[in-house]
């Protein structure tokens, strides 16, 4: 595992204007597997009440992008696919874990479980990273 992509991932998310914006944490990070946390509010709700899709979304693209960049090449989103088992109530935390479960030279797949702070099942994701040649360009040479 090389700490210094980890390192530099860790601090990125924390830096990145977005995540600040939605109060995503970064709370776990290892080559392939991220966990990411936040506490929905009542802004974040939708015509329902409930926390709005594109909130739960954000939660699972970022542990996403983490995990598919933590072996420190460039990995960008191809496609995602989700499904919503269980409203969000605003004000219960919602925990995004992102496991690879296959990765090749061009591609990385993922799982990505949402659960609140009851373990109850909000939402679960495939998604398919393509992998550039790159390394993460925030690295020090």
């Amino acid at each position: 595992m090389d700490q210094e992509v980890l390192s530099a991932i860790s601090r990125r998310v924390k830096e990145e204007g977005y995540a600040r914006k939605l109060e995503l944490k970064l709370m776990e990070l290892s080559e392939g597997r991220a966990v990411v946390e936040m506490v929905p509010m009542e802004d974040d709700a939708n015509i329902f009440g409930m926390v709005h899709g594109g909130a739960i979304f954000s939660l699972m693209d970022e542990a996403f992008q983490a995990s598919c960049n933590s072996h420190g090449r460039v990995a960008v989103a191809l496609d995602v696919n989700v499904v919503f088992h269980h409203p969000a109530e605003p004000g219960l935390k919602l925990q995004a874990e992102s496991r690879e479960i296959h990765r090749s030279n061009k591609t990385g797949a993922y799982e990505i479980k949402v659960t609140d702070e009851n373990h109850v099942l909000i939402a679960s994701c495939q998604a398919l990273a393509y992998r550039k040649k790159e390394r993460l360009p925030f690295l020090k040479e």
